[in-house]
């Protein structure tokens, strides 16, 4: 076997989601909705599976699909893209992702990754060849450090990855920190994968700030209809950047998926065509359940870091008298019926924070459900 992915641990996912299951707790671990999606947009979806074309659609998405999401990331975020050479559609973020890695990244080139990231990276830069480099963010506020991001780079750096709104931690970047590490990715003519897959679930008025609105010619943008629509069982993202960026990730693309369900792609140009309230009304579901589970862990002394964005809301375990290790105390609260998961999933190097993370896109009776079982998890240790 590829000793890369032979060599990978269990994923602490897949760990907490089965022992979730085996015990009958309750899962704030795994980060997907409760509840299944517009049922328009899965109308949407039905009739284009019925009405067809059911056979391959172009590699590089069918045009009603680049289209809505040229229109939709000029409506939302004042994007101008080109749908015909700019916009290309996957199989879901990862597999943007990984063409990503393979399209840029040769043998030993150094890729610079913030901890903590999303756990599918540090693999897939492997897989290309790449060499991470890791920059640490620290709690709670999750900022750039200029001095040690100008000492990431050098002249082996090919790509920055940069997430926003961050999993796990749920901070979001703002033009004030993507400025900086564009003119050092200048000065360094390095490429930046933006995983802006949480870009339209941010909270208390914020704006998403785009690394595409500072790097226009050496940023690809990666997004999720997924996401965007809480279907993450679909699996269709979007690779949004300058043509010779994009050409270079097709012909990735191409030999990985190669294209994705027409179906699927007709429904999400539907629902990209939904009126901003759509997107409003979205985030302010999902911020009152960030608040009501929230407020309800505060309640019972468990003190929690800022959550801005995405579907994240993290225990600050120090800081709520627990001194035991993230991934203790998430073995611990699944026998007390709830699931989570330790930050120390989302980091390379010793010394991660001991912090948990929750998942609030659920149903209010299952956010006080599993409040209530982190409060008994945390009454047990005294």
């Amino acid at each position: 076997m590829n000793p890369i992915f032979a060599n990978l641990p269990t994923s602490i996912f897949e760990v907490m989601s089965r022992l979730a299951v085996e015990k009958g707790a309750i899962n704030l671990g795994q980060g997907f909705p409760e509840d299944d999606g517009p049922r328009d947009i899965r109308d949407a979806a039905a009739r284009a599976f019925t009405d067809g074309p059911n056979q391959y659609p172009p590699m590089r998405g069918i045009p009603a699909l680049r289209e809505a999401v040229a229109a939709h990331y000029k409506t939302h975020q004042n994007i101008d893209l080109d749908w015909q050479r700019e916009v290309t559609i996957t199989s879901g973020a990862t597999e943007a992702l990984a063409a990503a890695l393979l399209a840029f990244v040769q043998p030993g080139d150094e890729v610079i990754l913030f901890e903590p990231f999303y756990d599918a990276y540090p693999p897939m830069i492997a897989r290309a060849g790449g060499v991470p480099r890791y920059v640490r963010l620290e709690p709670p506020h999750w900022r750039f450090d200029a001095d040690k991001l100008a000492a990431a780079f050098n002249d082996k750096t090919r790509v920055v990855m940069i997430n926003t709104p961050l999993n796990p931690s749920a901070s979001v970047l703002g033009h004030e920190d993507l400025a900086p590490l564009a003119e050092l990715c200048r000065q360094h003519n390095v490429i930046v994968i933006s995983d802006e897959v949480w870009e339209e679930l941010l909270f208390d008025g914020r704006e998403h700030a785009s690394m595409l609105h500072h790097l226009r010619e050496r940023t690809l943008k990666i997004g999720s209809a997924g996401k965007m629509f809480s279907l993450t069982g679909w699996k269709v993202g979007f690779a949004c950047g300058a043509p010779e960026l994009t050409e270079a990730f097709a012909r990735a693309h191409q030999f990985l998926t190669f294209t994705t369900p027409p179906g699927l792609q007709a429904a999400v140009a539907y629902g990209l065509g939904k009126e901003r309230s759509y997107f409003e009304n979205m985030r302010a579901d999902y911020q009152r359940g960030r608040d009501r589970l929230q407020n309800a862990l505060q309640q019972e002394g468990f003190a929690t870091l800022p959550a801005q964005g995405a579907y994240f809301l993290s225990i600050d375990l120090p800081r709520s008298g627990i001194a035991l290790s993230s991934e203790a105390f998430a073995r611990h609260a699944i026998e007390h019926g709830v699931a989570t998961i330790p930050y120390a999933a989302f980091y390379a190097n010793p010394g991660a924070p001991e912090i948990v993370r929750l998942c609030f896109a659920k149903r209010n009776e299952t956010l006080d459900r599993g409040a209530e079982a982190l409060a008994k998890a945390k009454r047990a240790l005294g």
